[in-house]
């Protein structure tokens, strides 16, 4: 490798190293500008989803997490167990835009630079906040059957209703995340 441009030449013109290392050294450092400007812009990123009956708005950031969470006057009449659902199928809608709100600051920032980096981003936030599975307004389970009394006049308690199945908990972010989905 001693012909043009390779090994041979940078030995025998110093000059011509040095030059090489310093584009290099500037190319990366612009590179790292690029990153540093598209973190930012992800710590940035908010995104609101709203109930169908505008009862409930949950924002969340780039990593998934509620940011902000209002209710309208309609919850009042709410069954808590509603409510808790409502809450929890608008924060997944919201947390399902992260990886396109992502992908969009990603691809502004970065242009077509490591797409191999870019796609197994994508691909993680993708996986942890998936497209809701559920639609928006299912109505409530309604409770088991009463069995009835036994002879003799004593009460038997119900027995409790079947636990619903309810989707993995995704683990809580650790004190040393923040907000940076990298």
């Amino acid at each position: 490798m001693t012909g043009p441009n390779g090994l041979g030449d940078l030995i025998r013109d110093p000059d011509e190293t040095i030059r090489r290392m310093d584009d290099w050294a500037a190319g990366f450092a612009a590179k790292a500008q690029r990153y540093q400007a598209a973190q930012e812009q992800t710590e940035r990123l908010r995104l609101t989803a709203t109930s169908s009956d505008g009862a409930v708005s949950v924002t969340v950031g780039a990593d998934g997490t509620v940011t902000d969470l209002t209710f309208s006057n309609k919850v009042k009449s709410f069954p808590l167990d509603e409510l808790s659902r409502q809450i929890l199928t608008t924060m997944r809608r919201a947390q399902s835009g992260i990886a396109d709100r992502v992908a969009g600051v990603m691809a502004e920032q970065l242009g077509d630079e490591d797409r191999e980096t870019r796609g197994a981003l994508l691909d993680s936030l993708r996986g942890r906040f998936p497209d809701p599975d559920e639609p928006d307004e299912q109505p409530p389970a309604a409770p088991g059957p009463v069995p009835p009394s036994p002879a003799g006049g004593a009460a038997v308690p119900p027995t409790p209703a079947a636990p619903q199945a309810t989707p993995p908990r995704r683990p809580a972010p650790s004190d040393d995340e923040d907000n940076n989905p990298w």
